[in-house]
């Protein structure tokens, strides 16, 4: 018994020390070498900073796009999804007012048509990508409220849309912040 005893202490020190000390110091001397150096990639405007790239952040005006909900209030120290599932009577009446926000603010949208993404919050609650298609049924609100063509929107959108990497993994999606600066520089 006492030779199990030692096994488990040893083995459990050394993943302490493996998962608790060395993995965190190879992440952190990796993100030195990525975008931002590991403090995040900013977003700048006119040489001021208006977010993070892969951070998302709330757009409720009309004219701009709208991203995915988030559970954490898009605060990136609190990244959290919110634990709720489907048959959760609160989390359904959050998702009821959701899709009612958009209906109110798209007219001639059918709700069978809302990407689930606009909707539903991610796990991280920090999602900064919506789907195309999440973006495409925005596109008639925004180019209302701005006073721009929607083929000058479709454009805009078209622009920002990253296909999944390689060509393979993961679908196409658009970066909110980027589409939002994006018509922003156009609308001036």
């Amino acid at each position: 018994m006492k030779k199990y005893i030692f096994q488990s202490i040893r083995l459990t020190l050394v993943l302490l020390v493996l998962l608790g000390v060395i993995y965190p110091l190879i992440i952190a001397f990796a993100g030195r070498f990525a975008k931002g150096e590991g403090n995040g990639e900013a977003v700048l405007l006119n040489g001021k900073k208006v977010g993070y790239a892969n951070i998302g952040q709330s757009f409720t005006e009309p004219q701009y796009f709208w991203g995915r909900p988030s559970a954490a209030n898009y605060n990136a120290a609190g990244s959290a999804g919110s634990n709720k599932g489907p048959s959760n009577v609160d989390y359904l009446k959050d998702v009821e007012n959701r899709i009612d926000t958009l209906l109110k603010y798209n007219p001639g949208l059918k709700r069978s048509d809302i990407p689930a993404d606009l909707v539903t919050a991610s796990g991280s609650g920090l999602d900064p990508d919506i789907s195309v298609q999440a973006a495409i049924i925005q596109i008639k609100r925004v180019a209302n409220v701005r006073n721009l063509s929607l083929e000058q929107v479709q454009q805009v959108v078209k622009n920002a849309t990253t296909p999944p990497l390689l060509g393979l993994l993961g679908p196409e999606k658009v970066n909110v912040l980027q589409l939002n600066l994006s018509l922003d520089r156009l609308s001036k």
